[in-house]
């Protein structure tokens, strides 16, 4: 038996006028996603546990069965560990955005305008990690460079427990309330406004300003956590297992239960991605012996922060066409019995430019039993059918034969 998980981050989401009062998923053309899911078991489930932030780490976490309340240590870990860096028992990982704020103003008065700065790309945000590492690096402090605005910092003797506020919860308003404040909080505090005087004038910011696109002109911390620990996948199931994710974090998850990550060239983290890479990818892991296979397209999600409607649209076309048509055509004709579950980790709705932590429609297709399912794969069809898993990482039971 072979086993597909797809995964279209923040692919949920709410009516939008725009779109004749659809939401997204219902607007999107996919033909693929509403064949298969006619004939799949259709329904919802909670993949964030009640009182924990619907961060794209824990419901992740929970759709691989490890329970986000037992498991979750804060998303930086697990995005160190994908990039190859050895955490220290003693130290604490966060995540390092690189973000563009207003130039109005003293740091204190500036409003959070970009948690991505454009999207910059990884080369440019290199040269920008490098200069904060120069300044304001030292022997128990070092930054590190990930993907795009996604960056890390190791600090030996942090304070894994700050509360710290998530910077795209906070788009378009003043900064102010939301800084790291009292004693525990200072020392980021300061971090983050040193930032500022050596970024905003970097070469690369006014390279950036030139060509028409917001500089990254100040770094965010948030997510803490010590080294991470997950079980053995392949231990608790039996399989051999890949992921495949242009995203640090998901690969993160991935190495910490023993799955091996797969790096697709091309890959972005956003709409603009290798659609077609990812989906060659999951057929070469399958080929290669790979027993299950979870992609994570992080495009519809960044398309919400961004309140892109139609992009958001788009990239649920893109991933139905060119990820799920060519890997279901190849599971179809490889010999084996196989099965597919679709569905986005959370929601993340455009109106609100951030995730929320309403239960998302699932599916899950076999091909030694068809089920009656769903005409269309959406939010308002799942829920119809009135199968509610409240608990998401039990769900993995219903998907893989014991």
């Amino acid at each position: 038996m072979k086993y597909l998980v797809l995964i279209p981050d923040g692919m949920a989401d709410e009516k939008i006028e725009v779109l004749g009062n659809k939401t997204p998923m219902e607007a999107a053309n996919k033909p693929h996603t509403d064949a298969l899911c006619a004939r799949s078991t259709v329904g919802l489930v909670s993949n964030v546990p009640e009182g924990m932030v619907p961060e794209s780490d824990t419901a992740n976490m929970a759709i691989l069965s490890f329970d986000p309340k037992v498991y979750s240590k804060g998303r930086s870990p697990l995005e160190a560990v994908s990039m190859g860096l050895e955490m220290k028992e003693d130290e604490v990982a966060y995540r390092c955005n690189i973000v563009t704020l207003s130039d109005e103003g003293e740091y204190d008065e500036k409003i959070m305008l970009d948690h991505s700065a454009d999207e910059i790309t990884t080369a440019e945000a290199d040269e920008l990690i490098k200069a904060l590492d120069k300044e304001l690096g030292n022997d128990i402090r070092r930054f590190y460079t990930g993907v795009s605005y996604r960056h890390c910092i190791l600090w030996q003797g942090g304070c894994d427990t700050y509360n710290f506020m998530r910077p795209h919860d906070i788009l378009g308003q003043p900064i102010k309330n939301y800084l790291p404040s009292g004693e525990d909080g200072k020392v980021f505090y300061e971090l983050m406004k040193a930032s500022w005087d050596i970024l905003n004038h970097h070469p690369v910011n006014e390279a950036r300003r030139a060509r028409g696109l917001r500089p990254a002109n100040s770094i965010w911390l948030w997510s803490p956590g010590k080294k991470p620990a997950l079980p053995s996948f392949k231990d608790k199931w039996g399989l051999d297992a890949a992921v495949i994710s242009a995203v640090d974090l998901i690969k993160g998850i991935g190495l910490c239960a023993g799955m091996k990550s797969i790096d697709v060239e091309g890959a972005t983290g956003n709409v603009h991605t290798n659609y077609d890479g990812k989906a060659q990818a999951a057929i070469s892991a399958f080929k290669d012996g790979a027993d299950y296979v979870y992609i994570h397209v992080e495009g519809p999600d960044e398309c919400g922060h961004r309140a892109e409607v139609e992009n958001k649209v788009r990239a649920i076309e893109l991933i139905d066409g060119k990820i799920l048509a060519p890997v279901y055509e190849y599971l179809k004709n490889c010999g084996e019995d196989f099965k597919i579950m679709i569905l986005p980790d959370h929601p993340t709705p455009t109106r609100l430019r951030t995730h929320t932590i309403d239960p998302v429609p699932f599916m899950i297709y076999s091909s030694k039993e068809e089920k009656v399912g769903c005409t269309t794969f959406s939010e308002g069809e799942a829920a119809k059918t009135g199968l509610y898993v409240p608990h998401g990482h039990t769900l993995m039971e219903l998907f893989i034969e014991k």
